[in-house]
């Protein structure tokens, strides 16, 4: 790998290096994860100052090859206004820390990157107070992890190999969900969650590239509470099968139940 090179990235952690540096975490196109310092950006007059979490850049590298130094970087977009509120905020960083335990060093996965914008280029046109937020992370989330390998199972029984068709209107069938296996149709004693046949069906939707909704007025299917069951459920998936906690979801939930808490009952 040459020493002197040109990566495309998301800036994804900034923290200090040394007195006047800082160290900065980032998602490429060519490289996967890259940490790399960038020299002398806390002072107030460098030409790299402006560097932060959530900018889509252009670096020129040099340095070592195991500990890169950013030579020149050029901001290309910014989606740091996802900052400004609790609900964008966590959901922006809810995707980075699974981008984060998906990819790792010299690991390009592109695809993964061009998801991961295209799902923060739709949060930051999406209205912060709207229940759309917490849909995209969720949709977001189950995209992402599709293409690092660990996507959800949700259209076979994870016992029996049948077809997990949910009939619509039958209130008495669902489903339970194995967390380090999917879901299974018949009952069972160790489930950690179980889906009736529309919430199970609102699941298998987000597969696609849109949301979910209502033909005639394009409203969004699915209440809040249904909503938080499946970030919940995605929460014990990754667990399992992860080992890993993203954080940020416990702040996205809060957010949403603290300003909620009528329409949950």
């Amino acid at each position: 790998m040459s020493l002197n090179r040109k990566i495309k990235g998301l800036a994804l952690k900034i923290g200090p290096l040394g007195e006047n540096d800082r160290l900065l975490t980032i998602l490429s196109y060519e490289e996967g994860i890259v940490r790399l310092a960038v020299p002398g950006a806390r002072r107030p007059k460098s030409k790299l100052a402006a560097t932060s979490a959530l900018t889509f850049l252009e670096i020129q590298l040099g340095g070592k090859i195991n500990f890169p130094r950013a030579r020149q970087i050029k901001v290309l977009k910014s989606f740091s206004k996802l900052g400004e509120r609790l609900e964008t905020l966590a959901t922006a960083q809810s995707l980075v820390e699974l981008c984060m335990v998906l990819v790792g060093t010299n690991d390009p996965q592109p695809e993964i990157l061009e998801v991961l914008l295209i799902h923060l280029e739709r949060l930051q046109k999406t209205k912060t107070e709207s229940l759309e937020v917490l849909a995209n992370c969720i949709q977001a989330c189950i995209h992402l992890l599709a293409l690092g390998g660990y996507g959800l199972p949700l259209h076979k029984c994870c016992r029996s190999g049948k077809e997990l068709n949910p009939p619509l209107g039958n209130w008495d069938w669902n489903c339970n969900f194995i967390e380090d296996e999917g879901f299974e149709i018949d009952k069972i004693n160790n489930s950690k969650l179980t889906l009736n046949a529309s919430e199970l069906a609102l699941l298998q939707r987000l597969l696609k590239p849109h949301l979910p909704r209502k033909k005639e007025s394009g409203e969004l299917l699915g209440p809040l509470k249904v909503w938080i069951k499946l970030l919940n459920l995605l929460e014990i998936w990754i667990k399992a099968n992860l080992n890993k906690n993203i954080n940020s979801f416990e702040m996205l939930r809060k957010s949403y139940l603290n300003n909620n808490s009528v329409g949950m009952k």
